[in-house]
């Protein structure tokens, strides 16, 4: 069987897809963790840095902190390739 048939269990036709993918859900995983420690009281402000889809990820993130009463906060830096973003109690 060579790597590129689809059948083959694990297979895949796109690597970088599936690196690119694994990132992203790292990276949500990483905002879901301070979500959650903002949300039970172990930190009043975590930021999360070096975000490499920060903008993709935005909208998820603000939705999940949100059914927390919390926000989140896009810390754009001049270094285009890495974003970060604090997560905090929502100040209304």
């Amino acid at each position: 069987m060579s790597r590129s048939d689809p059948s083959r269990a694990g297979s895949s036709l796109d690597p970088f897809g599936n690196v690119v993918s694994m990132r992203i859900d790292h990276e949500m995983s990483l905002i879901q963790e301070a979500i959650a420690l903002v949300r039970v009281g172990c930190a009043s402000r975590v930021v999360v840095a070096s975000l490499h889809f920060g903008d993709e990820l935005m909208p998820r993130a603000r939705a999940l902190a949100g059914l927390s009463g919390l926000k989140v906060t896009p810390l754009w830096t001049l270094d285009e390739q890495h974003h970060s973003v604090a997560i905090e109690p929502r100040g209304d």
